[in-house]
């Protein structure tokens, strides 16, 4: 394909967002009139989003930057049955209460990074419960189900693969691909929707619904995905020893994520930039060209640039200046995370394993055990070798805090109360 006409492709492409496209010229020429009406929708299963959901938020936000309109599609019905996409097991099936307060919690990122309502050009948040709640089954059937090939259905990556690995799969995870393609429709019908984004992972079920377009005599709609992300080890984006890395702030603090993209490996800083700043693209060359100890500059420039994203510039630079003090100077920085510990369970002794799953720097007793092994707990600094020993009031330093260490970069402060 040639350079794309439109800056919603082209930047698209520039920066590594693209992985399928079920047609770039047709898509190429409606963004180049801004005619481009694009979605992505999310679940509900969590109180927040994590760091995985990040790139299809980016491509929500230069869809929006380049004068297309967007929709968020909040999953409050698909969420009650649950999408099968490279799981193993069936989704926890939530109370509607819970789904209604997570959704509720999760579209507050959305303000970091769209215009939502604000006049034509404004972003939309839509609940696909207005649409799938009221629906009668038999017409549904009648009317959406008889579109679907079973034959299909069971040749899409996310049934195939559960049935290979000999996993159940519930009938009622079996119809989200309907669903998700019915959403597709009706996006079409009631707000003019063209193009469904998402990752790799979601091409199947993105096309289906592309397919009942056509068959339900729906204008013309396209499909267009991202690369599955990993690092450059092969490890899955976002996942960390401490558990999933949430872009809401009370699941994670501002200067844990900062501490994320610091930590980013040296082979991913380049395409990190790319996808997750919006830093010029000369800037971003510049950056990636550095070697040796200077990679480590434009790795605390991807960190303060994704948080300023997400957190706001202010609280980006508050973390960058707090791992400054932290790792240049060896401050007691007053900006690490801390967590609250009743005082009389210091003054009782707090085994150190306990303190650290307390800290949220390990999941659990043995995480923190094999850690200890391999040298890679510190408490006020100092290396920790007995796993029975126990922090009392002596640990608590001038500034009423004790410092707990995971490796030379993750660090919590115990402050009892």
């Amino acid at each position: 394909m040639p350079a794309p006409k439109s800056d919603f492709l082209r930047i698209l492409t520039e920066r590594g967002y693209i992985h399928q496209c079920s047609d770039l010229d047709g898509l190429d020429a409606l963004a180049a009139r801004r005619d481009v009406v694009a979605y992505i929708g999310f679940d509900c299963t969590a109180p927040s989003l994590h760091v995985g959901s990040l790139i299809q938020i980016m491509l929500l936000y230069w869809a929006q930057r380049t004068g297309q309109k967007v929709i968020v599609l909040m999953g409050g019905g698909t969420t009650r049955v649950g999408d099968p996409s490279g799981r193993d097991e069936a989704r926890r099936i939530l109370p509607i209460e819970q789904i209604e307060a997570n959704k509720q919690s999760i579209r507050t990122v959305f303000d970091k990074f769209l215009a939502i309502d604000s006049g034509p050009a404004g972003a939309i948040m839509v609940d696909n419960t207005e649409w799938l709640a009221p629906l009668n089954y038999i017409d549904f059937l009648r009317d959406v189900g008889r579109h679907f090939s079973v034959n299909r259905m069971l040749s899409m990556d996310s049934v195939r693969l559960r049935l290979e690995r000999e996993q159940e799969l519930s009938f009622i995870e079996f119809n989200y691909m309907l669903l998700q393609a019915y959403d597709y429709v009706e996006l079409a019908r009631r707000h003019g929707c063209n193009l469904q984004m998402g990752g790799s992972d979601q091409w199947g079920n993105i096309v289906l619904g592309v397919d009942l377009g056509r068959r339900m005599g729906a204008h013309q709609l396209y499909a267009l995905t991202t690369p599955l992300l990993t690092t450059s080890s092969g490890a899955k984006m976002g996942k960390t020893a401490a558990g999933a890395v949430w872009l809401n702030e009370d699941q994670l603090a501002a200067y844990d994520y900062w501490q994320f993209w610091r930590n980013t490996e040296d082979g991913d800083v380049g395409r990190f930039l790319k996808l997750f700043t919006t830093l010029p693209l000369t800037e971003i060359d510049r950056l990636a060209a550095l070697a040796g100890a200077d990679i480590n500059e434009a790795k605390k420039t991807l960190a303060t640039e994704a948080t300023a994203l997400l957190h706001g510039r202010q609280k980006a630079e508050a973390a960058a200046e707090t791992a400054r003090a932290t790792f240049e100077q060896g401050a007691l920085a007053a900006g690490l995370p801390t967590v609250e510990i009743p005082d009389g369970e210091i003054a009782a002794g707090l085994g150190v394993l306990s303190a650290f799953v307390r800290a949220g720097l390990v999941r659990t007793n043995s995480e923190a055990r094999r850690q200890i092994q391999g040298g890679g707990l510190r408490v006020n600094d100092a290396a920790v070798t007995d796993e029975k020993a126990r922090l009392t009031r002596g640990d608590v330093t001038a500034e009423g805090v004790i410092k707990l260490s995971l490796g030379r970069k993750r660090h919590v402060l115990l402050r009892p109360v």
